[in-house]
């Protein structure tokens, strides 16, 4: 299944409110994210992103069948790293196992690269996230390694791994 990469808009807030009101993606993300995720939530979400400085971060709806069905962005890195993006998403539980998230993240990496200076865009996903695993290699991304003990989430010490893609030629 094949996806479309958009602008977030405000008709949006209801669908995102719900794809972000279940405990299994919240889980897999990072921390910072209230629940429940109400439809007031989604509205400052993406009032935040029309805001945003165009430079800094690509910020997209992931939408199938008409309507957003996740989320996808790439935020550039400050400092040293300037040329440096990290990349973030997650998918509605209706539409895991589809090819989604993978299509978004190479569509993504498409985008950032073309239109922009940045020549390299990394990942980082909980090692045993054997399904955000997969999403990113079957989108060109290489393993880089596993940053252990690097996170604490729902208090529990976990490894992450973590995966890059540059543009091609660097």
């Amino acid at each position: 299944m094949h996806c479309v990469l958009r602008p977030w808009r405000m008709e949006d807030a209801d669908d995102l409110a719900a794809i972000l009101n279940d405990r299994e993606i919240l889980d897999n993300l990072q921390d910072g994210l209230p629940f429940p995720y109400t439809r007031k939530d989604a509205e400052a979400f993406i009032t935040s992103l029309l805001g945003a400085d165009p430079g800094s971060a690509y910020a997209f709806a992931v939408t199938a069948e008409g309507r957003a069905v996740g989320s996808i962005s790439a935020v550039r890195r400050e400092n040293i790293h300037f040329r440096t993006a990290e990349l973030g998403f997650y998918i509605a539980r209706p539409f895991w196992g589809r090819g989604l998230a993978s299509d978004a993240a190479s569509q993504l990496c498409a985008h950032v690269f073309q239109r922009t200076d940045i020549l390299r865009i990394f990942a980082e996903c909980f090692a045993e996230n054997a399904a955000s695993c997969r999403v990113l290699e079957k989108a060109g991304f290489q393993p880089e390694g596993v940053l252990r003990s690097s996170a604490v989430k729902l208090g529990r010490v976990r490894d992450t791994k973590l995966y890059a893609r540059v543009r091609a030629g660097e």
